[in-house]
């Protein structure tokens, strides 16, 4: 069942100067960055009331991200949901006709297992499920 808003994430350019812009310039609390070969991105996240932002950065100028910001542009990414069964959850979003960008979860950041539902099923929103692992 999806639990909560985990974060809003946002494709940027230029890293380091997007993290000034929400640390410096916002005064949000910066909680580090990782780099998530899976997905060949570096992202960076600042936990806000209830949620957090995350910012998205190709890694190397190349995968998914970079080919975004190539075709829009900077700006939002996508939504992304905690689930506290995410096996679950895609089975009953599957037998609703959900379509995925894959066919099985990835590992993303913070130690968590993901998978996008395809944005033709959100009206053009990007949905991230995301579940935590077990330590």
């Amino acid at each position: 069942m999806i639990t909560s808003l985990d974060h809003i994430a946002i494709a940027v350019p230029d890293l380091q100067k997007a993290i000034t812009r929400f640390s410096e310039d916002l005064g949000l609390n910066f909680n580090g960055q990782e780099k998530v070969h899976s997905s060949k991105t570096e992202v960076a996240f600042f936990p806000i009331k209830g949620t957090q932002i995350e910012l998205v950065h190709p890694i190397n100028h190349e995968g998914p991200i970079q080919h975004f910001i190539e075709k829009y542009g900077a700006g939002l990414h996508h939504l992304c949901f905690q689930s506290d069964n995410l096996d679950e959850d895609i089975k009953k979003l599957r037998s609703k006709g959900y379509h995925f960008t894959s066919e099985e979860p990835s590992l993303g950041a913070h130690n968590t297992r993901v998978i996008f539902i395809h944005p033709k099923c959100f009206d053009g929103v990007l949905v991230e499920l995301n579940e935590v692992l077990a330590d």
